[in-house]
């Protein structure tokens, strides 16, 4: 076997197959892969600290990847009454289509263990959650593709005359590309789960895509409350020089820059992405991030966005409460920016109460408002563009 090597004898590898769910049975009750356990062992006795791992392929059909499969082996208990455990030491994990390959540096018994999630979806909740996925973005998707046609078509842009008349221009471009990066994040969510079913370098693109999406709609977000900031708070003696394309460049180049350097450079964070049950494995299949790093990574990015967006509404809240004293009217103007603000940003914040009770709620929140965000969003400029009509 290659990654052993012995001076000056030769020994026989003795290989053990064992096909029994009841031998290898930790306190956790934790499960393998087909029930296929790999015994590598030589004659000379214990081998370990091996400088070139020795490679052991598992074989299945199934959907896996690194978040519900890992290489284990087999350490034994100490003492008479304890029955040993599975260990990740010492061994690594790689995925292809149909093969789960570990690599160790040590001989002993092997197996590919099978990781619960913590998940407490059923297969029907699972279902229902991806069907209103699919329709919330397929209807804001189509309303998103509407309004930015109608604006193409119908806009007619004018110099502006003051700074108020600046930043209002300004401020419907801005929805444009928001509702442009919404678009696209919608496109490549339906994409994703469509094409988790061909070849992995086409599923990496597709992934990607999505990442570079829902990273741009969130900048816009964030877009969207430094601008109502500007409008709002810092209205007067306020000029930026090219201010649209330093958005576009925060917003559009940043979070694309990110992804085709990681694109380039490590690959597999991007790839099938498996959404378990807690009855099975591989309910659902979706083309999206496989490391967990790079998952924390865009939490905590999505984290600091909404973070910004609701000291900014704290902020609007509290200039428009002290404008509604003076004037009856400003009702309806506080309504439409809270309105507005909630819409780009506050209902992401509900990813950060899954966890217990909250769990199967917030997901059917969390699916529903923000899959509709793009419709949400259209119906809301179509209120305004009306108002400022009439």
């Amino acid at each position: 076997m290659e990654g052993v090597q012995l001076q000056r004898a030769e020994e026989k590898l003795v290989c053990i197959y064992v096909h029994n769910p009841c031998i290898f049975q930790d306190a956790h009750n934790n499960s393998v892969l087909n029930n296929d356990v790999l015994g590598a062992f030589l004659q000379s006795g214990h081998v370990a600290g091996l400088s070139r791992p020795v490679e052991i392929q598992f074989w299945h059909d199934m959907v896996l990847d690194v978040s519900n499969a890992t290489c284990v082996f087999w350490q034994p208990g100490a003492g008479a009454g304890s029955t040993g455990n599975w260990s990740r030491e010492g061994c690594e994990t790689t995925h292809r289509e149909g093969t789960v390959i570990c690599h160790c540096n040590h001989l002993t018994y092997f197996a590919v263990l099978l990781v619960h999630t913590s998940s407490t979806l059923t297969p029907a909740q699972l279902a229902s959650l991806t069907y209103l996925s699919t329709i919330g973005c397929s209807l804001s998707a189509a309303s998103t593709l509407c309004i930015l046609l109608f604006c193409c078509f119908s806009s007619t842009p004018c110099p502006p005359h003051s700074c108020r008349q600046w930043l209002r221009d300004n401020t419907t471009r801005i929805h444009m590309h928001l509702l442009t990066a919404l678009l696209l994040l919608n496109c490549n969510f339906l994409l994703s789960t469509v094409l988790a079913a061909s070849t992995e370098g086409l599923c990496q693109v597709t992934a990607a895509l999505l990442h570079a999406g829902l990273l741009c709609a969130l900048a816009w977000m964030a877009a969207e409350a430094f601008h109502l900031l500007l409008l709002l708070v810092k209205v007067y003696n306020i000029y930026i020089q090219h201010y649209l394309l330093k958005l576009c460049l925060f917003a559009w180049g940043l979070p694309t820059l990110a992804v085709v350097a990681v694109f380039i450079f490590k690959r597999d964070i991007y790839g099938y992405h498996t959404i378990s049950t807690s009855e099975g494995y591989s309910n659902t299949t979706m083309c999206w991030l496989t490391s967990q790093p790079a998952h924390y990574a865009t939490v905590c990015y999505a984290g600091l966005i909404l973070l910004f967006n609701t000291l900014v509404l704290g902020r609007v809240v509290m200039i428009l409460q002290r404008i509604q004293r003076q004037k009856r009217q400003a009702r309806r103007n506080w309504v439409t920016v809270l309105g507005l603000t909630c819409l780009l940003g506050t209902t992401w914040g509900l990813a950060f109460f899954s966890f217990g009770v909250f769990l199967v709620p917030q997901l059917y929140l969390f699916t529903i408002l923000n899959s509709l965000q793009g419709l949400f969003v259209c119906l809301w400029y179509i209120t305004v563009h009306h108002q400022s009509k009439t």
